[in-house]
């Protein structure tokens, strides 16, 4: 039986060229992890898109150089690296108050703030397309979003009260976002350890099964020694109980989601806040990933900032994201840098599957367009000051303002023109995983 051809061939090898960058090593080091992460890109465009991260910014590479809106500051922020519709969702902050905003910094770099922004807008033409809305239709959503950032930026760069700007809480949040938030708050941390754990000897212990994996002393020894490492890089203000970081007990676990196959993991059981077997604590130690974004900034200045990966998401993080995880923090393991941050009991990812009606779609993309401007508003505040060394919501906005008229046509063209090269990359890519066109596996 003959192998059909590829329509496209050299985009075929451009792709597989990207790949072997991005996850050449990894995908030699647990090459199964790999065929479940590429089944589920090959699931749909939408799932390709959230996978390639690493071509999205090959194919941007050229804005680098320039382009409209990006100046000496605004091409030097603080972003989030792989903004799409699906990144967003509920945490609970440092001081208690459940938050729906951004989640998933893995990705996060200092660039251009226009990166975040075409990112999503192309995110938001995949899920309209996939939705049957028309053409027309997907424009609006991109102005929807553009006019919502533009109005938050303003707000905050005009000095805005924080309660003419508030996060997206219980009290403020409504639509989709009020009911991710709901759902949040009805999970328990009793529910999650229930999950993970079981008593044993009168002590809680991680249960066996369930992807966890029994490690040996040496291992073992390893992952402790880290955890201490990573106790020195918590902020001051983090828990004051010292109890609070007794170990009770570590597993290792493998990642096999879209975006952390063949990461090693390891989970650590902590005391917590009491005595008490249901206020422990389950936080992760996984191995950062050199996002896609820095093999397209080329300033040493930025890269030099950086002690290892995990450093770099840490600051990310606290920089994008207000009161963020008292948890989190890095370290480092067998040379490479970790992440570290808790397991959390009220995470709720923003679901897309039933948001259909157009103009509720429409209220959440300006909810999320909010939400973007917030993040990159936040990003001169808490860390990385040195880095970023401006008011970042200024800069965006005086940028923006030099072409108002400008500013959403230039998304909407982009999200058009890479959300069509995103279907016919997934077809191409499909192809090349069905016909063992990928080197590995």
């Amino acid at each position: 039986m003959s192998v059909p051809q590829l329509n496209d061939e050299p985009r075929g090898e451009e792709i597989l060229a990207v790949f072997d960058t991005a996850f050449g090593e990894l995908l030699a080091a647990d090459p199964a992890a790999f065929r479940v992460k590429f089944r589920k890109m090959a699931a749909s465009a939408f799932a390709f898109y959230r996978g390639t991260a690493c071509l999205f910014y090959n194919d941007l590479d050229s804005d680098k150089r320039g382009g409209p809106y990006l100046d000496e500051r605004t091409s030097r922020v603080w972003i989030h690296g792989d903004l799409h519709a699906e990144n967003f969702g509920t945490y609970m902050d440092s001081t208690g108050r459940l938050i729906f905003n951004v989640n998933d910094f893995d990705e996060a770099y200092v660039g251009p703030f226009t990166w975040d922004l075409k990112r999503f807008s192309a995110s938001i033409a995949l899920i309209g397309y996939a939705k049957a809305l028309s053409d027309d239709q997907i424009t609006e959503l991109v102005k929807v979003y553009a006019a919502a950032y533009r109005e938050r930026i303003h707000a905050l760069a005009t000095g805005a009260k924080s309660d003419e700007v508030p996060p997206f809480t219980l009290d403020t949040a409504e639509g989709p976002l009020l009911d991710a938030l709901r759902d949040a708050r009805s999970l328990t941390r009793f529910s999650l350890l229930d999950s993970m754990t079981e008593i044993r000897d009168f002590e809680r212990r991680f249960a066996p099964g369930g992807g966890s994996i029994e490690l040996d002393a040496a291992t073992r020894y390893k992952v402790l020694a880290a955890f201490d490492g990573y106790l020195e890089t918590l902020p001051e203000t983090s828990l004051t109980r010292p109890d609070s970081y007794r170990v009770k007990d570590v597993v290792g676990r493998r990642g096999i989601g879209i975006g952390s196959a063949g990461l090693p993991s390891y989970n650590i059981l902590l005391e917590g806040h009491s005595d008490a077997l249901e206020n422990d604590v389950v936080i992760y130690i996984k191995q950062a990933q050199t996002p896609a974004v820095s093999r397209h900034i080329t300033d040493p200045a930025i890269r030099d900032y950086f002690q290892h990966e995990g450093h770099r998401t840490v600051l990310s993080q606290r920089a994008l994201q207000q009161h963020a995880d008292p948890w989190l923090g890095w370290t480092e393991l067998d040379g490479s840098g970790q992440l570290v941050a808790e397991v959390s009991p009220y995470a709720v990812d923003l679901d897309w599957g039933d948001i259909d009606d157009p103009e509720e779609i429409a209220a959440v993309v300006a909810d999320l367009g909010r939400a973007t401007a917030t993040m990159h508003g936040a990003a001169d505040d808490q860390s990385g000051e040195s880095l970023v060394p401006f008011s970042t919501e200024r800069a965006i906005d005086a940028a923006i303002a030099a072409d108002e008229d400008g500013f959403a046509d230039l998304l909407v063209s982009f999200a058009h023109d890479y959300g069509a090269r995103a279907r016919t990359d997934h077809q191409i890519f499909v192809d090349l995983f069905r016909n063992g066109r990928i080197p590995g596996l």
